[in-house]
């Protein structure tokens, strides 16, 4: 069967990134492609395969009564957006990837009947899936326990795994690299748009407090914020220490591929990245989030020895510059930490989330397309 399907995402890589995944697959399939999200596509979503996108009218419910009501009333011009997209699409199919942009859009496809998937990223359910997960057809899981879930119903859950794109499939057939003694050693830094400062404000004294022996070996990738190259590429130089920053690099599977270590935050799709290519990290969850969803997603990985979970007001630039030694003058922990990694990881997901998609398009039982995944 091959149709059309809406898919709806939040405007941030960590919703586009498995939403571009499953739509390349659909098409492949023979599906027609339309997206539904916000104005931050731009910025993510330049290659999204959708034959439109949508922006749908849409925002986050706060704590603050007075910025509540206009996220409510936000939300309802979304929903008649979304409303008016679905009566003229007449979608065979919607899916959504969590964010409140997906809201309205999804509502709407519940509420004309439209068959309906969820697919949520995290080890905890997010506030917009949570929502919506009593009206939805299916609810797409990326691991096999998720936090928030307790009260959906259980026949409506698949476990697929969090989709990633061709490049992280591809970065996975390159091997762990290998370390002789004396060999550099390749760390990859980076944190999102909203954890790139605290990197940069984390990394340059701790490669100072390194001895100059290791600091000779130690080779460095880092994102950094624009305002932030200056200072840290002026802390590694005078540190010695060969560095290579950018404010974003489009290369990051590859990047990931070629590291020995990893030091990052912890959002879904650097977690399912990193498992499905096997690389060890230290991440770094985002403090102070209502779900904490970074921690959740950090603890899945090292527990199956994969990496180490570190909280922010722990990771000091002490901390780091020991776990950097013993990493530097260890290989054996970290290429047993790699191939721990990829136990975690589900590089067919997005084969299984579009087999779900497609049979629930098709009004198959929820057990029925469960068995096949």
């Amino acid at each position: 069967m091959a149709g059309t399907v809406l898919i709806c995402a939040g405007g941030t890589g960590g919703h586009l990134f498995p939403a571009e995944s499953l739509a390349l697959a659909l098409k492949a399939r023979g599906w027609k492609i339309h997206l539904a999200t916000d104005h931050r596509v731009e910025a993510y979503g330049q290659d999204f395969p959708a034959e439109a996108v949508h922006i749908i009218p849409s925002a986050t419910i706060t704590k603050s009564p007075v910025a509540a009501a206009r996220a409510v009333m936000m939300l309802a011009r979304g929903f008649m957006a979304g409303r008016a997209l679905v009566r003229s699409l007449k979608p065979d199919v919607a899916v959504g990837f969590g964010g409140y942009p997906t809201v309205p859009p999804m509502l709407a496809a519940a509420r004309a009947r439209v068959p309906t998937v969820i697919h949520d990223q995290n080890a905890v359910l997010g506030r917009a899936n949570r929502f919506l997960s009593s009206r939805v057809t299916a609810i797409a899981t990326s691991f096999d326990k998720v936090g928030g879930i307790e009260k959906v119903i259980g026949d409506r859950i698949v476990e697929t795994g969090n989709p990633v794109r061709a490049a992280v499939r591809e970065a996975a057939a390159t091997p762990y690299p290998v370390r002789g003694a004396g060999d550099p050693f390749h760390l990859l830094v980076f944190g999102g748009s909203q954890g790139a400062r605290f990197m940069s404000d984390l990394v340059p004294p701790a490669i100072a407090a390194l001895s100059p022996e290791l600091r000779a070996r130690l080779r460095i990738v880092q994102q950094c914020r624009a305002e932030d190259l200056a200072r840290v590429s002026e802390a590694c130089k005078v540190a010695g220490v060969a560095a290579e920053l950018q404010p974003f690099f489009r290369d990051m599977p590859a990047r990931i591929a070629a590291s020995h270590l990893v030091v990052c935050r912890s959002g879904a799709s650097t977690v399912a990245e990193l498992a499905v290519i096997g690389r060890p990290a230290i991440m770094v969850p985002l403090p102070n989030a209502l779900d904490q969803d970074q921690k959740a997603n950090a603890l899945v990985l090292a527990r199956a020895g994969g990496g180490w979970m570190v909280e922010q007001r722990d990771m000091t630039p002490q901390r780091l510059a020991a776990d950097l030694a013993d990493s530097i003058t260890n290989p054996d922990r970290l290429t047993a930490a790699a191939q721990a990694s990829r136990t975690v990881g589900r590089p067919g997901a997005v084969e299984r989330l579009a087999d779900l998609v497609e049979g629930v398009a098709s009004h198959s039982p929820i057990k029925e397309i469960r068995g096949k995944a």
